[in-house]
C-alpha cells in the first residue's frame, strides 16, 4: 500500500493533466478537436507526436499517454505495442491486422509512461520479472472504450501490449461480414435454427468473435434468451447476458456453460472450446433445445471434426449436434481512392482459372476472359497503406447425412473436406479469389492471408 502511494505521490509531481477515475482516462482533455483536425493517418499521428516530443510537451507523461490513446482511437488501431530495445523504446500500432511504425520515445519517458500505464491498469509495480495483465478505460466522444493491458519482461524492460477494443469492432452487421451470397443464405437458415451448433473456426485474430456477435445481433429479439460465457468479455451487448471465465474463483467454462443450462437460455454462447468437458457440456446443450455458436481453432472448416474427435468428444454426439462448420480468414480491402489494376502474371492466372473452374455449380463463374486484378496503391485516405478495412474470407459446410456417417468413422481432415467440397463447399481460397476478381482485395493480400 506504501509503495501505491509512493507512486501516486511520484506521479502528481509528474503534473497529472487529464482527468483520471478510478481507472478510467478521459482523454477528451488531450485537445481532440484539434487532434481530428490535425490528424488523418498514421504520417499525421507521427509528425503530431514527434512535434509534441521535440517541444518536451511530453516531459510531464500524462500528455504522452493521451496523445497515444487518442492517435490509436481515432486511426481505429486495434493494438498499440511499446517495445524497449538498448537505447530506445519503438512504438507501433496495429492497423487493419498490421503493425506499423510510429516513432521512438527515450528510456526515461518509457520509465513514467510504464509506471503510469500500470497505476491505471492496476497492475504491480514492483514486478518486473513476470508477465502482467490488467485493463483500464479510456473515455472519448462520450463513449467508454475498454484498453487491455499485457506487460511481457524482456532483456531491455517490459514490453507493453495495449489492445483497444474499439466499439466500432462490433458495429458490423451479419450482411456486412463479406460471406458469398449463398454462404450468407445457408448460414441465416441455420441461424434461424430451434437448436443445434454453429463453429467458427480461425486462428487467433481471424475475427471469430466479431462473426459470433454479428450473429448474436441478427437473432437477438425480446422474446429469446441469449446468455454468452466469454474469456474474456470483449464487447458488451445490450439485451443479453454475459458472463466472465474467471479460473482464480474456479469459474471456467465447464461450470459456467452447466450453471447458464439452468437459466433457461434459448441461445448459448460459449466463447471458445478448449477442451473435452467444455465440447461434451456444448454438444449436449444443442441435443437439448439449444441453439449454441462457438469457436474451435483449427486451420479450415473440414478441420473442425477432428479437433472435436481430438479434444475426446464422442463421434456419436458430434455428428447429430453440429448443424455448420465456418472457417474464416480477415483480408484487408484495397483502397477505393488509389487502388490501381496490374496484370497478373501467367502462374497467378492458371490459379485463378483452376480455382474458378472448381467452383461449386451453386456459384456464379466470373468470366475468365480479360481478368482484372487489382493491387494497393498509395494515398493520405489509406494511410499509405493501399488498403482500408477488413473484410471477411470464409468456407462453410453443413452436416448433412453423408458427412454425418463420415463422422462416425473418425475421418481425417482430408476425408471430411473431400466430402464437403463433394457438396458445394466453396473454399477460403476460391472465396478470396473472387474477392480478388471483383477488386475488394489483391492477389498479394490474399498470398499473406490464405496463400495463392
Amino acid at each position: 500500500m506504501q509503495s501505491l502511494e509512493r507512486a501516486w505521490s511520484r506521479y502528481k509531481e509528474l503534473g497529472a493533466e487529464t482527468e483520471i477515475t478510478s481507472n478510467i482516462i478521459d482523454i477528451t482533455r488531450v485537445g481532440m478537436e484539434e487532434f481530428k483536425e490535425r490528424v488523418k493517418n498514421t504520417t499525421d499521428f507521427q509528425e503530431f507526436l514527434n512535434t509534441k516530443i521535440s517541444l518536451g510537451a511530453t516531459e510531464h507523461i500524462t500528455n504522452l499517454l493521451d496523445i497515444i490513446l487518442a492517435g490509436a482511437y481515432e486511426l481505429e488501431t486495434s493494438d498499440v505495442h511499446v517495445e524497449p530495445a538498448e537505447n530506445k523504446v519503438h512504438l507501433r500500432i496495429r492497423l487493419d491486422g498490421v503493425l506499423q511504425n510510429v516513432t521512438d520515445v527515450s528510456p526515461k519517458a518509457y520509465k513514467m509512461l510504464l509506471a503510469r500505464i500500470k497505476l491505471v491498469s492496476e497492475l504491480k509495480l514492483n514486478i518486473h520479472d513476470r508477465p502482467q495483465d490488467g485493463r483500464f478505460t479510456i473515455r472519448a466522444d462520450g463513449k467508454d472504450v475498454e484498453v487491455r493491458v499485457s506487460t511481457l519482461p524482456g532483456p531491455n524492460g517490459e514490453t507493453i501490449v495495449m489492445r483497444i477494443l474499439h466499439p466500432k469492432a462490433i458495429a458490423l452487421t451479419f450482411e456486412k461480414l463479406g460471406m458469398h451470397s449463398y454462404v450468407q443464405k445457408m448460414v441465416e437458415r441455420e441461424l434461424q435454427q430451434p437448436n443445434g451448433m454453429i463453429i467458427t473456426t480461425g486462428p487467433t485474430g481471424s475475427g471469430k468473435t466479431t462473426t459470433l456477435y454479428a450473429f448474436i445481433k441478427k437473432v437477438n429479439q425480446p422474446e429469446i434468451k441469449i446468455i454468452t460465457i466469454e474469456d474474456p468479455i470483449e464487447y458488451h451487448i445490450e439485451g443479453i447476458s454475459q458472463t466472465q471465465v474467471d479460473k482464480s474463483a474456479g469459474y471456467t467454462f465447464e461450470s459456467g456453460l452447466s450453471a447458464i443450462m439452468r437459466q433457461d437460455p434459448d441461445i448459448i454462447l460459449v466463447g471458445e472450446i478448449r477442451n473435452r468437458e467444455t465440447a461434451e457440456i456444448a454438444l449436449q446443450a444443442s441435443l437439448t433445445g439449444h441453439l449454441v455458436f462457438s469457436t474451435l481453432h483449427t486451420n479450415d472448416a473440414p478441420g473442425t471434426i477432428p479437433r472435436l474427435i481430438d479434444l475426446g468428444a464422442p463421434p456419436n454426439i458430434i455428428a447429430p449436434a453440429i448443424n455448420i462448420a465456418i472457417a474464416q480468414r480477415l483480408v484487408r480491402v484495397l483502397c477505393q481512392t488509389c487502388k490501381k489494376e496490374v496484370a497478373a502474371s501467367p502462374d497467378e492466372l492458371a490459379v485463378i482459372k483452376k480455382e474458378i473452374e472448381l467452383l461449386p455449380k451453386q456459384y456464379d463463374r466470373p468470366p475468365l476472359e480479360n481478368i482484372k486484378v487489382f493491387d494497393a496503391g498509395s494515398c493520405t485516405a489509406c494511410n499509405n497503406t493501399g488498403y482500408k478495412g477488413r473484410i471477411g474470407v470464409y468456407e462453410a459446410f453443413l452436416i448433412t447425412d453423408a458427412i454425418e456417417k463420415l463422422i462416425l468413422r473418425n475421418p481425417t481432415e482430408a476425408e471430411v473436406r473431400e466430402v464437403a467440397v463433394s457438396q458445394g463447399m466453396i473454399t477460403l481460397k476460391q472465396d478470396g479469389i473472387l474477392k480478388v476478381l471483383s477488386g475488394i482485395t489483391s492477389i498479394a493480400e490474399l498470398q499473406r492471408v490464405v496463400g495463392f
